[in-house]
């Protein structure tokens, strides 16, 4: 199995150091690059082609999330996992619409680290516990100020109570693993209402599932 390869983008030569060392000690994660900026990182990825892009928030010249925004123009196989000391709403989603795949905090255990990596390479998402909490949140919020229209078109699909709760979370990027400890249920419960899910609404993925939820108003 070849390594992960990484670039890592902060304006600390200790905090690169110390995440370099960390990642590496795993034995399947190669740090190929660094960066001190945003518009570094971007440069260093165009060269190098990483698998992953570890990238700060608040860094000179550019900042991660435009870094992140920019990602697809220099390379379209490199995801971006913020990592960052900041739990603030505004950042959180801002990441999102700028197309990050994952956010962890900087205080996340090396564990949890690898682990999101390892998911983001694959394709997948990855929000630290804090992180999916805020965009739970968000979209619940979004939902609560839509009119009654919304209630109807639910109403429609014949969700129930727990259906809606987990495409919630579905929407956010949490895996089935991730809902059921959430919700104090066993992943097979969670897989049962996730076909249940995809059917009652007839679509095969998760992205056809997103793009009806936005097209049918239905959350």
């Amino acid at each position: 199995m070849e390594d992960i390869k990484v670039v890592l983008a902060d304006d600390h030569v200790v905090v690169r150091n110390g995440i370099k060392m960390l990642l590496e000690s795993a034995g399947e994660i190669k740090v190929i690059g660094e960066a001190s900026n945003g518009q570094e990182a971007l440069d260093v990825v165009r060269e190098l082609q990483p698998d992953v892009l570890i990238v700060d928030i608040r860094m000179p010249i550019m900042n991660g999330l435009e870094a992140t925004s920019q990602l697809g123009s220099y390379s379209v196989k490199t995801k971006a996992l913020i990592l960052s000391m900041h739990n603030d709403e505004e950042y959180v989603l801002q990441a999102m619409d700028s197309g990050a795949a994952g956010y962890l905090l900087k205080d996340t255990s090396k564990e949890e680290f690898i682990k999101a990596i390892h998911s983001v390479h694959q394709g997948g998402k990855y929000f630290s516990g804090d992180i999916s909490n805020i965009l739970v949140n968000s979209y619940l919020n979004v939902k609560s100020n839509k009119n009654s229209k919304s209630s109807d078109i639910t109403k429609q699909y014949d969700l129930t109570k727990r259906e809606k709760e987990i495409l919630e979370l579905i929407i956010v990027g949490i895996n089935n693993k991730e809902i059921a400890d959430k919700l104090g249920k066993s992943v097979r419960t969670i897989e049962t209402h996730r076909f249940n899910i995809m059917k009652k609404l007839n679509v095969n993925n998760v992205v056809e599932l997103i793009k009806k939820v936005e097209e049918a108003s239905i959350l």
